[in-house]
C-alpha cells in the first residue's frame, strides 16, 4: 500500500503520494533529491509541491506554498515525505514476485 499523507485546508482534503509517474514528472522538471541536504531552500518546496503531482495536479503553486507555511514540525514533516519519495523507488527495485515467466540476462564482460 502506498504511503500517504492528508491534509485539510480551506474545505479540501489533499492526499499527497508520489508515484513513478509524479517523480519522472518532477526529475524532468529538474528535481534532484542529493540536492536537499545541499538547496534546500529551492529542493524542499519543490519535493513537497511534487506531492501534490498524483492527486492534485492542478492546484495552483500559491495555494501549495500556503498550505506548506502552515505545516508544523516541518522537520519530521519532510522526513515523512523523503520515506514516501523513496517507496516508489525502491519498489521499482524491488525482485518480482514469481520467478515464473522472469527474464533472464547475462553480461559478457
Amino acid at each position: 500500500m502506498a504511503k500517504t499523507i492528508t491534509i485539510p485546508y480551506e474545505g479540501t482534503t489533499y492526499t499527497l503520494e508520489y508515484t513513478r509517474k509524479s517523480i519522472e514528472t518532477m526529475e524532468r522538471q529538474g528535481f534532484v533529491a542529493d540536492e536537499i541536504s545541499t538547496k534546500p531552500m529551492s529542493t524542499l518546496p519543490v519535493l513537497f509541491a511534487g506531492a501534490f503531482l498524483a492527486h492534485h495536479r492542478f492546484v495552483k503553486r500559491d495555494v501549495i506554498d500556503a498550505i506548506f507555511e502552515r505545516i508544523p514540525n516541518k522537520g519530521e514533516f519532510i522526513g515523512k515525505l523523503a520515506e514516501m519519495y523513496n517507496e516508489p523507488l525502491e519498489a521499482m527495485m524491488d525482485e518480482p514476485e514469481t520467478t515464473e515467466g522472469n527474464l533472464s540476462w547475462e553480461a559478457n564482460w
